[in-house]
């Protein structure tokens, strides 16, 4: 029976080979859109390898540095080498490939309900990627059975075996039991064919809007590995400081000691009180510290913590408020978080512990509360602290948000949307650290509540078009 099952799946796929482009060019917009989504996913360039890549267009479509595929039709392998002779196929089993190549990117579409067994694939995995890896699976939502069984019954879409229907939960059950897990879920696709105006309606609008995007056909997955071994990075502490000469000393003496090597890099952005001569004379009373000190040559705590990011050495990179309403005592959570790989990107989230009384404002408090709801709808991931100043990353992923920066553009002079927008773009797990918020013990906020906090909402709408509203 488990030969036959397999032998009837095989041999149905390659039956398919000899007509699948032309079931390509019947069912184009469906194609058209999941290879956008994936490109939105993959940054060019990366490795990527596609299980059940049939004739290679999808994978050619996300345009890898390094790109392989296998199936397990040797019609549709020997379609996609005359294809796409730059790139690498293979005819194979996918819960028995194996080789040299860890991949960057694993793109399992529309596959997961023809394997024979799923969990036995997923097993595998573990043989291809590396800790970073992101597997991109895309799986067709259980309510469109009907429909799409009522397509191929009119011909509307090519007949199949019978297949296995999954939820979210099912597939979720499966990649943890092998140790993976979800980062985040989209759903697409709520009209599967090209209508004009009203496709740009119902897809771009209406399928992206809570509730109603239960219904859409797609199912786009990105999941990552679970590798719990802590390992010891070097650090970089950012500390940018604009009046807060009263702050600085402290800065030092309350970071505790962690990681193999902690630098500190503190960046002054034209104060009034001192500050520049009192960060000068900290480093020269604590010459036993990596005591890094930089003007910046722009405004704005966004241009201070790109500056200083750039000077950086160590491995991670954190950044400090030089308020320190963060305390510095909580920097080694914040270290251990991304060391043990509990996430990627490390949020601080102040809104959890009861606050000092003047440590924030009603009306901010709000905004906080209102901006956290909203960036979770927006990238997909539970984010309830979205202002925090404390944010903490590899530098390794720094760089890919750097030079991905173009899709966004330079918009945020804050800094912290910048790297949020970044982080969720590259996909990386964002993890938060509960910290208590503390009253200033020098100076005054910075923030203006209301010019501010309508430059926020602004970026807030940018970031929607550009990453959940997308055409």
């Amino acid at each position: 029976m488990l030969e036959t099952g397999k032998e009837v799946i095989h041999d149905y796929f390659d039956r398919l080979a000899a007509q699948r482009d032309r079931w390509r060019r019947r069912n184009w917009f469906y194609h058209r859109t999941m290879e956008k989504q994936y490109r939105m996913i993959i940054p060019e360039g990366s490795s990527v390898l596609e299980l059940g890549c049939g004739m290679g267009d999808l994978l050619n479509a996300v345009k890898p540095g390094v790109g392989c595929g296998i199936d397990f039709s040797e019609g549709m392998i020997e379609k996609a080498k005359t294809k796409y002779p730059g790139l690498s196929f293979y005819h194979a089993d996918a819960g028995l490939f194996t080789c040299d190549i860890r991949f960057d990117y694993v793109i399992m579409s529309d596959l997961l309900s023809s394997l024979w067994d799923i969990q036995e694939v997923i097993r595998n995995l573990r043989n291809l990627i590396h800790p970073r890896t992101k597997i991109i699976i895309s799986s067709y939502s259980y309510i469109w059975e009907p429909v799409l069984r009522f397509g191929e019954f009119v011909g509307l879409k090519a007949k199949q075996p019978l297949q296995s229907w999954l939820t979210v939960s099912d597939i979720s059950g499966l990649l943890n039991i092998e140790k993976f897990e979800i980062v985040k879920v989209n759903r697409k696709l709520l009209l599967p064919i090209y209508l004009p105006i009203i496709n740009l309606i119902i897809n771009t609008f209406l399928a992206n809007l809570p509730g109603i995007n239960s219904f859409c056909l797609i199912n786009l997955i990105t999941a990552r590995p679970v590798f719990r071994k802590e390992e010891q990075y070097s650090v970089s502490i950012i500390v940018p400081a604009r009046n807060e000469k009263e702050n600085i000393e402290n800065a030092i003496k309350r970071t505790p000691a962690f990681g193999t090597h902690q630098e500190f890099i503190f960046i002054e952005g034209n104060s009034s009180d001192n500050t520049w001569e009192e960060i000068l004379r900290v480093r020269d009373t604590y010459p036993e510290k990596d005591i890094k000190v930089l003007k910046q040559s722009g405004k704005g705590k966004g241009n201070a913590v790109r500056e200083a990011f750039e000077e950086a050495s160590g491995e991670i990179l954190m950044i400090l408020d030089a308020d320190l309403t963060t305390p510095p005592e909580d920097m080694p959570k914040f270290y251990e978080a991304l060391s043990m790989n509990r996430g990627e990107f490390i949020n601080g989230c102040r809104l959890v512990y009861p606050m000092d009384k003047e440590a924030m404002r009603f009306l901010n408090f709000l905004a906080n509360k209102f901006f956290g709801w909203f960036f979770s709808y927006i990238l997909g991931q539970r984010l309830k602290d979205t202002l925090c100043g404390t944010k903490v990353l590899f530098k390794k992923d720094y760089e890919l948000i750097k030079n991905n920066r173009k899709y966004f553009g330079d918009f945020d002079p804050f800094g912290d949307f910048d790297l949020i927008f970044g982080a969720a773009k590259l996909n990386l797990k964002i993890t938060e650290v509960i910290v208590r918020y503390r009253d200033r013990e020098y100076g005054s906020t910075q923030i203006s509540r209301f010019r501010h906090g309508i430059l926020l909402i602004r970026m807030s709408l940018f970031a929607a078009r550009k990453i959940k509203f997308t055409r």
